[in-house]
């Protein structure tokens, strides 16, 4: 079954961590909403450079996620452990991962800082955020796909928008999570019935993933991306939520990391669709261990 959520008692120490942690996010929200307004003004540059209105995005994009991670480690001693693959850094690719809760996004964050991607990351995100000030905006700025749930609808827009990755040269690491939402019991028990109706093998810890969006970044992206990074990320004591996150109750998250290179990809939709169930079988038993042994497989990896 999937792992609970974090409960965290309410001790002074806490209370103080929760008190210093919305001191200090309060002031990166206001520093947010100064970027987007700074991204805004960049606009006016995009007739005459549309490459330098990239660039300024993206160092802001840089700074401002880079200062989350920095308190996430430094105020709040969060450490990230690596394991698996040793990642080249400032490599194209596009990330599969499974989703548990909102600090999934910030472990990828800590990893892209480290390989140099973190102003180029992109996400697939639901298409009410881009009307959200602060990190709605922001990612509007930056050319994130928006998704409206509805791939007839979608897809057009998926597409365009891996055109202008692709023509631009833009670097990136595009991330998805296959599954399409965060896992609940109650998702997970669909998952469960939908798999015994396919003979799919049954999930344990995950949800079963939804293929499209992957299949249409590889097929699209190929020779642009150089790579696939599979990533498991697993807590320890609970699933936290963004909250408890950002306010220093993890000390720690594990992170398993498989890079698979673009040309070992199969070539049709069908084995696409195939090759990322499979990952998901053995995310499913690489959890299952993580859960029982407190640790993923290999040495720890820069």
């Amino acid at each position: 079954m999937p792992l609970e959520p974090l409960t965290v008692p309410l001790t002074p120490r806490r209370v103080w961590q929760i008190a210093r942690g919305m001191i200090v996010w309060s002031l990166l929200v206001a520093l947010l909403i100064f970027i987007n307004f700074l991204q805004i003004v960049s606009l006016v540059l995009e007739p005459i450079s549309p490459r330098l209105v990239r660039r300024i995005n993206t160092s802001m994009a840089n700074f401002w996620w880079g200062s989350c991670v920095f308190v996430a480690r430094v105020l709040n001693g969060t450490r990230i452990i690596v394991t698996g693959d040793e990642l080249p850094e400032a490599e194209n690719a596009i990330l599969v991962a499974n989703h548990q809760e909102m600090p999934d996004i910030t472990v990828i964050m800590d990893l892209a800082l480290r390989k140099r991607r973190l102003g180029h990351l992109k996400f697939f995100v639901k298409d009410q955020l881009k009307w959200v000030p602060g990190v709605g905006w922001g990612m509007y700025l930056l050319r994130f796909p928006f998704l409206k749930r509805d791939w007839t609808r979608d897809r057009d827009s998926i597409v365009r928008t891996f055109r202008r990755l692709v023509d631009g040269k833009t670097p990136m690491w595009l991330v998805i999570f296959p599954e399409g939402t965060r896992i609940r019991p109650l998702k997970h028990e669909r998952a469960v019935a939908f798999a015994r109706e396919r003979g799919f093998p049954e999930p344990r810890n995950v949800l079963l993933p939804r293929p499209r969006g992957f299949i249409a970044a590889v097929q699209s992206l190929r020779g642009h991306a150089q790579a696939v990074y599979d990533l498991t990320i697993g807590y320890e004591d609970g699933v936290p939520s963004l909250f408890q996150y950002i306010t220093g109750a993890v000390p720690r998250v594990h992170l398993h990391v498989r890079r698979f290179p673009m040309e070992e990809l199969p070539r049709s939709d069908e084995e696409l669709a195939a090759w990322l169930r499979e990952r998901w079988v053995e995310k499913d038993q690489l959890l299952e261990d993580f859960y029982a042994t407190g640790v993923f497989p290999g040495p720890e990896v820069g």
